[in-house]
């Protein structure tokens, strides 16, 4: 028997529901963004195992000036050559697509992410690769879910699914892939949606632990416990994580403004790809995602400063080792933002992850040093989720995600204190993660506010009503009562020649003298316009639509287009697509 979509779509109502079949697929999308994980760890693996051969090792210091430029310039030629479609960056590509394209995303997106991804990071790129793993996992799930003819609303609940499934997968942390989707991705879940994500996050970290093994990602060995008398360091260390935070997003979004009014892609990689040369050059601990740096970090272990370094000559002095890491800690910003702006292809959580470390771990030894006894491998593990709360504005997504990937379970409270203050600190200053800020400044980004996820699904194009006859301001009331003869409609827009939008009449305003043949010819259309107390333009944003809505009694609104009518918006139609896409997003 031939087994087809169309096969399966045709008789799978006979035996499964459509929260069943969700499940279903839920699960085969796990397994697959699983699959996906393995494939870039591995690809990243091999690249960087290939360039630390030993016949190159007397020569490494200085090649990690030139490997993180050729990384990316393959993924810019293989992209240029082979996508020719513009490789978006993986969160942020997920919430556009959530948000504007009804959960589309493009079928290049189910491996390009994967080359591209795989050749920056496994060159030296200074990003991580949960960003594309999740890219690619939404592709999967968006591909999926347009395959089997799935509504909105499946279809998202498969891309979260799917970036549930990347996140358990890349960090073996499946609670903290659930939490992420409902904090950072999900919109307006119910209940009832939730099932998909588990089944998606047992999945995918079920392939993880097949293929890497069941190692956690980080090792923590737990020595001492919370001690309420470290209680106003971890205050301060919340303090210092959420500033940090707002150091990063800050340096993110002004180098992403920088290099993008710079249209050739190779200047791009030319200046960006050379400063990312020279940071990784001076502080080598810049290179790659810097898993080796955390772990030393969690050690309480600063040798890594000095490894591979020039300034190796100079490691005899606390201060000196505390001033390097300082720098570390502030170029990683700078290296992050340069790898994406010279093209590379990566993830934010791994350099979140390493400054957090960083901070922790200087915090620890700084307050040690000046006579105080607190457990740095404590500070150190803490730090990183204060980092996550404060660049990503996920503190739930911070707490999870650490003490599963460290099996530090144990320090939950200050990991609960630290991120709680961190992310207090850093919406303080930011309003928007570097996730979210270019959708919300374009004001496409969707968040967990029912009404407003609503409004930002209505198309305007399918709304507009074309069929009302217009007039020219130079015609006759004659000319009127021959249109209005002919219409349905009370409403009359008034253009000139070129479709430019004078004004409109309404058929209230005329009825006195419609039944007087005699001004037939003598009243111009001109001595009967009115103007709209506001019009639509093809840009508005819906909320704005529907404020004006609210604070008006108007039943019809016109909408133009560069000053051109294009038709009419009716209140009764506008609150109808309201309501039924509300309908739709809240069904369990």
């Amino acid at each position: 028997m031939k087994l087809s979509i169309n096969y399966i779509l045709e008789n799978r109502q006979k035996y499964l529901t459509d929260k069943q079949f969700l499940n279903i697929l839920a699960a085969i999308v796990g397994l697959t963004v699983g699959l996906a994980a393995v494939v870039i760890k591995n690809s990243v693996f091999l690249i960087q195992q290939l360039l630390k051969a030993e016949s190159l090792s007397s020569f490494q210091h200085y090649f990690y000036f030139i490997y993180p430029v050729i990384g990316i310039f393959m993924a810019i030629l293989f992209v240029k050559w082979f996508i020719k479609i513009k490789v978006e960056h993986g969160i942020p590509s997920v919430l556009y697509a959530i948000s504007q394209t009804k959960g589309h995303i493009k079928p290049h997106n189910m491996f390009s992410s994967i080359i591209t991804s795989a050749l920056t990071v496994g060159f030296g790129g200074s990003v991580g690769l949960e960003g594309p793993t999740v890219a690619t996992g939404a592709a999967y799930g968006s591909a999926i879910g347009r395959a089997f003819r799935l509504n909105y609303k499946q279809i998202i609940i498969l891309l979260g699914a799917a970036c549930t499934g990347a996140m358990a997968a890349i960090f073996k942390a499946p609670v903290a892939g659930i939490v992420f989707a409902l904090e950072v991705i999900m919109i307006d879940l119910t209940i009832g949606s939730v099932l998909p994500l588990l089944i998606s996050s047992v999945a995918a970290v079920l392939t993880s632990y097949l293929f890497l093994g069941p190692d956690v990602l980080y090792h923590f060995d737990f020595k001492e416990p919370f001690n309420m008398t470290d209680l106003p360091m971890y205050v301060l260390l919340g303090i210092a994580a959420g500033l940090i935070s707002v150091y990063f997003t800050k340096v993110y979004i002004f180098i992403n403004k920088t290099f993008g009014k710079i249209k050739n892609i190779y200047s791009k990689l030319f200046l960006a790809g050379i400063s990312l040369g020279i940071l990784i050059f001076l502080f080598p601990a810049l290179y790659g995602e810097g898993y080796e740096v955390i772990n030393e970090a969690l050690n309480g272990n600063s040798d890594f400063v000095w490894q591979s370094s020039l300034f190796s000559g100079f490691a005899n002095g606390f201060w000196t080792s505390a001033l390097i890491i300082v720098g570390i800690i502030l170029f990683k910003s700078f290296a992050t933002s340069f790898t994406f702006a010279a093209g590379g292809i990566g993830g934010i959580f791994a350099p979140t992850l390493f400054i957090g470390s960083l901070v922790g771990l200087l915090f620890a030894l700084v307050l040690n040093h000046l006579g105080m006894d607190i457990p740095v491998a404590n500070f150190t593990l803490v730090a990183m989720a204060g980092t996550i709360a404060g660049v990503l504005q996920a503190p739930l997504t911070a707490i999870f995600l650490i003490a599963e990937i460290s099996g530090g379970y144990q320090m939950l409270v200050p990991l609960m204190l630290v991120s709680v203050i961190s992310y207090i600190t850093s919406r303080a200053f930011i309003t928007n993660s570097v996730y979210t800020y270019q959708l919300a400044q374009r004001g496409q980004l969707m968040t967990h506010h029912a009404d407003k996820n609503t409004l930002k699904l209505i198309d305007l194009e399918k709304i507009i009503e074309k069929d009302f006859k217009t007039i020219h301001p130079d015609s006759y009331l004659g000319d009127l009562v021959n249109i209005i003869s002919e219409s349905d409609r009370s409403v009359f827009p008034v253009v000139d020649k070129n479709q430019k939008l004078i004004g409109i009449v309404h058929f209230a305003d005329v009825r006195k003298v419609i039944f007087k043949p005699k001004l037939y010819d003598k009243i111009k259309i001109s001595e009967l316009i009115s103007y709209p107390e506001f019009t639509v333009q093809k840009g508005d944003t819906m909320e704005r639509i529907a404020q004006e809505l609210s604070d008006h009694q108007i039943y019809n609104i016109p909408v133009i287009e560069n000053g051109k009518y294009v038709g009419f918006i009716s209140r009764a139609n506008f609150f109808a697509e309201y309501r039924k896409l509300l309908r739709d997003l809240s069904e369990d």
